[in-house]
This record gives C-alpha cells, structure tokens and sequence, in this order.
C-alpha cells in the first residue's frame, strides 16, 4: 500500500469520527499551544530587549549597590555600603581605559507645572553630570545639556523631555522658562530629541537635573549609580577590571570577600535574561512533555477502539491479499496524522496568541521556527510511539477469527 492511499483512507477515518478525534487530540493541541507560545514571547521579548539594549552602547557599563536583576536576598543587597560620589572620583581619576563617569540618581512620579498647566505624573526625575547624556545616548535638541558649572553651582536647571513640552508648552518655546516640581522651581535650557519607549515605558516622559541640586533637595543618603564608558570597545573588560580594583580599594574589601557592589552592561543583562528563560523554557518542555504523555495515551485506546470497531475490514483485507506489514503501516500513519492535526492546531493558536500579544503589548510577534520543527518531531514521535501497540495489534489478527467478529 502506498503512503498517500495510507494517508487518504486516515483522513477518511478520522473525519467519520471528528468528536471524538478532536477529544482525543486535546492533550497534544494544548501541550503545543502552551510550548509554541512561550517560545514565541520569549524570543519576542528578547528581540525586544535586544533592541532596547543597544541604545546602551557597546562600551557602557553601570556600577550599583544592586544587581540589575534581582533573583537573591533582597538584605543581603541591602546591608552593602551604599554608592557615593568618593566612587565616581576615584573611578575618573585612577582607571585610565575610562573616558566618561556619570554618577546618577533619580525618581519616578513627578508632575511638572507650567502656569495653569501640568504634566501627567509619570515622569522620571534624572539626577546627573554631564557625562550622562554622552553615556546614555541622548542628544540635545533644543537649548544645551547640562554643565560642570551647573553641578558645582548647585544650579536649578533642567532639561526635560519631548511629552513634557508638549504637555506644559505646546505653542511656546520652552527655552528660558521656569517650570515647579516637588514644590521647587527649575529654568528649562534644552529639550531632548525624542527617545521613544524602552521596555514598554516612555523615555520622554524625564526631567533631568544637576546632581548635587537633586541631593540638596531629596538628600545625599542616597545609593548611586555609575555609568561608565570604557575608551572603546575592545577595551571594556580592562575597564572593568579597573573599576572592580579601584572600588574593592576604596571601599575597604578584604582580599577573601566577594564585591560588595555590582557590575553590569547591555551584555551582561542579555545574559543574565537568557539564563532566566532557559530556566523557564526547561520547565515548559518538562510540563509540556507530560501533556504529550497523555494525550499520547488517549491516542493509544482510540487506536485500540478503532482496531476493534474494523476487525471485519482487516479481516478482509488480510483475506484477499493484503500484507500484515500493511496492516501495521496503516495503523501507525493514522496514529501519527492523528497527533500531527493536533501539533498544527496547536502551532496555529500559539501563533495566534503571539500576535496577540503583539497588537496590545510593545512585544514584537517571533514566530520560534525551529520549536516549530520540534514540535511536529515530537508528535509525530507520540503518534509513532503509541500507534505501535495498536497497529501491532490489528497486523497480528487472525484472517478468519477477524471475519467472524460481530
């Protein structure tokens, strides 16, 4: 028997029986689903990350009190010595594969005013030298960025964000004009260009300030963070290696002790991501692979009831000719087509789910090509693997044993 009558007739006999076809193939159709769908959100999200992660730059990293993401003891990163200015001194005068230090601080929440006018309370207060702009990539529009003699004068001075012009001057230049934060006045002298949105949150929602102003007003028992940006790229590990020497020096390490700060860029953080989807992944495949059991299962006893239920028509196949070897095919290539509608039923809908999630979230659609080839592998494997029995079954009936069954 050739492999596309095989096909035809497995066709055949799953639509006779589409209930209890689709009954059967739940398991496989939600085991796929659930894999094909975390896989695509995950290399959306990464995709995602990726991109955002650029706008860091390739020889940008930042010190902190705490890692980027936190998986451990939140006391553990709490009880270390908090980041101060004696930290971004030190780095700028002893690391010489260092060519920006950027101590920065900051808060989320602030509304903005403008006369009668305020912003929406969503922008992000930034406490920074001037090395920030250059360390973060952001460029000046409008007006200038901040300066040294801003920082040393303790000036109440601000550069803002593309929303919050729009929101507080949207037919004046914003230029020369004084605007009121946390009961604080502040002379606007540059407008961002626009940023656009990272990680789901917009970047032109900010108001950036001199530093030592920030402390002034918020305090100076405050953890900084330091951006630091390494001469090139080729030079960003001896940079770091600097940095991890100047700072175990200052702030007092002992030799046998691990830092008591953290280090960390766009790389690290890709990593540190991948190894929490791994994770995740490993756990999916591990659930998903139970699913497949099941419904391997379920597609084992609906094989075994269709053996039962054509007892006569293997009987009279084998009566006039046909091959047990046939027999045996047929079974298994229905068992397989079986567990494939269900894979790509469940690769549609994971799909599906994806560009979901896509059209209301700024995760981008991925469609995980190679899970999609796992996928179809794995459940033409579940529909070979439990299709044996049966089909062993009905190729080892008796001709005329089979004949006589009612």
């Amino acid at each position: 028997m050739q492999i596309g009558e095989s096909i035809f007739i497995a066709v055949d006999v799953i639509r006779s029986h589409k209930m209890r076809s689709f009954l059967t193939l739940l398991g496989v159709i939600i085991g796929v689903t659930a894999i094909i769908g975390m896989q695509s959100l995950i290399d959306g999200f990464q995709k995602n990350l990726e991109s955002e992660l650029e706008q860091l730059g390739t020889n940008v990293f930042y010190v902190n009190k705490y890692p980027a993401i936190q998986m451990g003891d939140d006391e553990e990163y709490r009880n270390r010595k908090d980041i101060t200015l004696k930290e971004a001194v030190a780095i700028e005068q002893y690391c010489p594969s260092v060519v920006q230090v950027g101590p920065e601080d900051g808060q989320f929440g602030i509304t903005a005013k403008y006369k009668d006018r305020k912003t929406s309370p969503t922008n992000y207060l930034v406490a920074a030298f001037p090395a920030y702009f250059p360390n973060n990539g952001l460029f000046v529009a409008e007006g200038r960025a901040i300066t040294e003699v801003d920082v040393d004068n303790n000036r109440q001075v601000v550069v803002v964000g593309i929303n919050v012009v729009e929101e507080l001057f949207p037919y004046q230049d914003p230029i020369g004009e004084d605007i009121i934060f946390d009961g604080h006045r502040y002379q606007v002298i540059g407008v961002l260009e626009e940023q656009g949105s990272m990680f789901g949150q917009s970047q032109d929602d900010i108001l950036i300030i001199p530093l030592t102003t920030f402390q002034k007003y918020y305090g100076r028992n405050r953890s900084l963070t330091i951006a630091v940006q390494a001469r090139s790229p080729e030079l960003m590990e001896t940079a770091q290696e600097e940095v991890i020497g100047v700072l175990r020096t200052v702030r007092k390490v002992p030799l046998d002790e691990p830092n008591d700060f953290e280090i960390f860029s766009s790389e690290t953080l890709m990593e540190t991501f991948n190894d929490m989807t791994r994770m995740i992944r490993i756990g999916a495949i591990v659930i998903v692979s139970f699913a497949l059991l099941v419904a391997g299962i379920g597609i084992m006893n609906i094989m075994l009831v269709s053996v039962r239920e054509r007892t006569r028509e293997i009987g009279i196949r084998l009566a006039i000719g046909a091959k047990r070897r046939d027999i045996l095919f047929q079974f298994l290539v229905e068992a397989i087509l079986l567990s494939n509608i269900g894979g790509i039923i469940g690769i549609l809908i994971g799909i599906g789910i994806s560009q979901l999630v896509a059209l209301i979230s700024p995760i981008p659609s991925a469609i995980p090509v190679g899970m999609i080839v796992i996928g179809f592998v794995f459940c033409s494997l579940v529909g070979l693997i439990f299709g044996v029995y049966p089909a062993n079954k009905a190729s080892k009936m008796d001709p005329i044993e089979a004949l006589r069954y009612e």
